[in-house]
Protein backbone atom coordinates (compact mmCIF):
# COMPACT_ATOMS: atom_id res chain seq x y z
CA UNK A 1 0.00 0.00 0.00
CA UNK A 2 1.25 3.62 -1.14
CA UNK A 3 2.55 5.94 1.64
CA UNK A 4 -0.40 9.02 1.92
CA UNK A 5 0.84 12.44 2.96
CA UNK A 6 -1.62 15.40 2.94
CA UNK A 7 -0.55 19.60 2.85
CA UNK A 8 -1.13 22.68 1.74
CA UNK A 9 0.21 25.08 -1.25
CA UNK A 10 0.31 28.29 0.83
CA UNK A 11 0.00 31.75 -1.01
CA UNK A 12 -0.27 35.33 0.69
CA UNK A 13 -1.16 38.28 -1.90
CA UNK A 14 0.96 41.28 -1.62
CA UNK A 15 -0.09 44.81 -1.83
CA UNK A 16 -0.69 45.83 -5.95
CA UNK A 17 0.91 48.10 -7.71
CA UNK A 18 -1.80 49.72 -9.73
CA UNK A 19 -0.56 48.75 -13.12
CA UNK A 20 0.64 45.10 -11.72
CA UNK A 21 -1.26 41.52 -13.14
CA UNK A 22 -2.46 39.39 -10.29
CA UNK A 23 0.11 36.99 -10.95
CA UNK A 24 2.88 39.04 -9.73
CA UNK A 25 1.38 40.12 -6.47
CA UNK A 26 1.16 35.69 -5.04
CA UNK A 27 4.26 34.46 -3.32
CA UNK A 28 4.22 31.10 -2.11
CA UNK A 29 5.61 29.80 1.28
CA UNK A 30 8.12 27.02 0.75
CA UNK A 31 10.09 25.11 3.60
CA UNK A 32 13.62 23.87 3.78
CA UNK A 33 13.66 20.19 5.25
CA UNK A 34 16.57 20.15 8.36
CA UNK A 35 17.09 16.30 6.87
CA UNK A 36 17.91 14.58 3.77
CA UNK A 37 18.99 16.80 1.02
CA UNK A 38 17.67 20.07 2.41
CA UNK A 39 14.89 20.02 -0.11
CA UNK A 40 11.98 22.68 -0.47
CA UNK A 41 8.23 21.89 -0.24
CA UNK A 42 5.21 23.19 0.88
CA UNK A 43 4.02 21.80 4.44
CA UNK A 44 3.16 18.02 4.38
CA UNK A 45 3.24 15.29 6.26
CA UNK A 46 1.98 11.71 6.80
CA UNK A 47 -2.18 10.77 7.66
CA UNK A 48 -2.49 9.69 11.16
CA UNK A 49 -5.04 7.49 12.13
CA UNK A 50 -8.49 8.01 12.16
CA UNK A 51 -7.18 11.73 10.78
CA UNK A 52 -9.15 12.55 6.97
CA UNK A 53 -7.18 13.65 4.48
CA UNK A 54 -7.71 17.46 4.74
CA UNK A 55 -7.08 17.44 8.33
CA UNK A 56 -3.93 16.24 8.04
CA UNK A 57 -2.92 19.18 5.71
CA UNK A 58 -4.28 21.83 8.15
CA UNK A 59 -2.08 20.13 11.58
CA UNK A 60 1.02 19.09 9.04
CA UNK A 61 0.52 23.05 8.21
CA UNK A 62 0.57 23.99 11.79
CA UNK A 63 3.37 21.89 13.55
CA UNK A 64 5.67 22.52 10.25
CA UNK A 65 4.69 25.92 9.66
CA UNK A 66 2.95 27.37 12.74
CA UNK A 67 -0.14 28.48 10.45
CA UNK A 68 -3.21 28.13 12.36
CA UNK A 69 -6.28 26.88 10.02
CA UNK A 70 -8.24 30.09 11.03
CA UNK A 71 -5.71 32.15 9.76
CA UNK A 72 -6.14 30.25 6.19
CA UNK A 73 -8.40 30.46 3.45
CA UNK A 74 -9.01 27.30 1.63
CA UNK A 75 -9.12 27.66 -2.12
CA UNK A 76 -12.19 25.86 -3.40
CA UNK A 77 -12.12 23.77 -6.19
CA UNK A 78 -8.46 23.30 -6.27
CA UNK A 79 -6.73 19.50 -5.28
CA UNK A 80 -3.61 17.96 -6.96
CA UNK A 81 -2.50 14.42 -5.91
CA UNK A 82 0.81 12.99 -6.73
CA UNK A 83 2.34 9.73 -7.13
CA UNK A 84 6.01 8.93 -7.06
CA UNK A 85 8.35 6.03 -4.91
CA UNK A 86 10.39 7.03 -2.29
CA UNK A 87 12.73 4.83 -1.48
CA UNK A 88 11.37 2.32 -3.50
CA UNK A 89 8.34 2.39 -1.61
CA UNK A 90 5.14 4.21 -3.52
CA UNK A 91 4.00 7.34 -2.14
CA UNK A 92 0.53 9.44 -2.65
CA UNK A 93 0.74 13.43 -1.37
CA UNK A 94 -2.39 15.06 -2.11
CA UNK A 95 -2.31 19.23 -1.79
CA UNK A 96 -4.77 21.98 -1.63
CA UNK A 97 -4.19 25.70 -1.81
CA UNK A 98 -4.55 28.19 0.80
CA UNK A 99 -4.12 31.68 1.18
CA UNK A 100 -2.73 33.22 4.49
CA UNK A 101 -5.53 35.88 5.38
CA UNK A 102 -2.36 38.21 6.49
CA UNK A 103 0.54 38.46 4.52
CA UNK A 104 2.77 39.71 7.14
CA UNK A 105 1.32 36.38 9.35
CA UNK A 106 4.27 35.14 10.92
CA UNK A 107 5.82 31.38 10.43
CA UNK A 108 6.88 29.49 13.01
CA UNK A 109 9.14 26.42 11.52
CA UNK A 110 9.49 23.44 13.87
CA UNK A 111 12.66 21.10 13.96
CA UNK A 112 11.59 19.42 10.97
CA UNK A 113 12.58 22.39 8.80
CA UNK A 114 15.58 25.16 8.77
CA UNK A 115 14.47 27.79 6.90
CA UNK A 116 11.14 29.19 4.90
CA UNK A 117 10.74 31.81 1.88
CA UNK A 118 8.07 33.45 0.41
CA UNK A 119 8.75 33.09 -3.19
CA UNK A 120 7.48 34.52 -6.71
CA UNK A 121 6.34 31.28 -9.27
CA UNK A 122 9.50 31.41 -11.11
CA UNK A 123 11.57 31.38 -7.62
CA UNK A 124 9.67 28.59 -6.21
CA UNK A 125 9.73 26.28 -8.87
CA UNK A 126 13.77 26.74 -9.10
CA UNK A 127 13.97 25.70 -5.10
CA UNK A 128 11.16 22.69 -5.60
CA UNK A 129 13.77 20.42 -7.61
CA UNK A 130 11.19 17.81 -8.34
CA UNK A 131 9.97 18.34 -11.45
CA UNK A 132 6.00 17.15 -10.02
CA UNK A 133 6.55 19.91 -7.55
CA UNK A 134 7.19 22.48 -9.87
CA UNK A 135 4.78 21.46 -12.09
CA UNK A 136 1.95 21.27 -9.55
CA UNK A 137 2.80 25.23 -8.45
CA UNK A 138 2.29 26.03 -12.30
CA UNK A 139 -1.21 24.33 -11.76
CA UNK A 140 -1.70 26.10 -9.17
CA UNK A 141 -1.30 29.64 -10.00
CA UNK A 142 -2.85 28.89 -13.61
CA UNK A 143 -5.72 28.26 -11.61
CA UNK A 144 -5.59 31.16 -8.96
CA UNK A 145 -4.96 33.54 -11.77
CA UNK A 146 -7.69 31.96 -14.13
CA UNK A 147 -9.64 32.28 -10.73
CA UNK A 148 -8.93 35.69 -9.91
CA UNK A 149 -9.54 36.72 -14.08
CA UNK A 150 -13.25 35.24 -13.52
CA UNK A 151 -14.09 36.99 -10.81
CA UNK A 152 -12.90 40.55 -11.75
CA UNK A 153 -14.78 39.74 -14.66
CA UNK A 154 -18.16 39.23 -12.69
CA UNK A 155 -17.00 42.28 -10.13
CA UNK A 156 -17.18 44.72 -13.38
CA UNK A 157 -20.71 43.14 -14.50
CA UNK A 158 -19.01 41.92 -17.89
CA UNK A 159 -19.99 37.95 -17.51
Amino acid sequence: MAVRACGLIIYRRLQPAPSSKVADNIEYLLLQTSYGTHHWTPPKGHVDPGEDDLQTAFRETQEEAGLQSSQLTLVEGYRKELHYPVRGKPKTVVYWLAEVKDCNTEIKLSEEHQAFQWLKLEDACKLAEYEDMQATLKEAHQFLCSKELSSSVKDKGNF
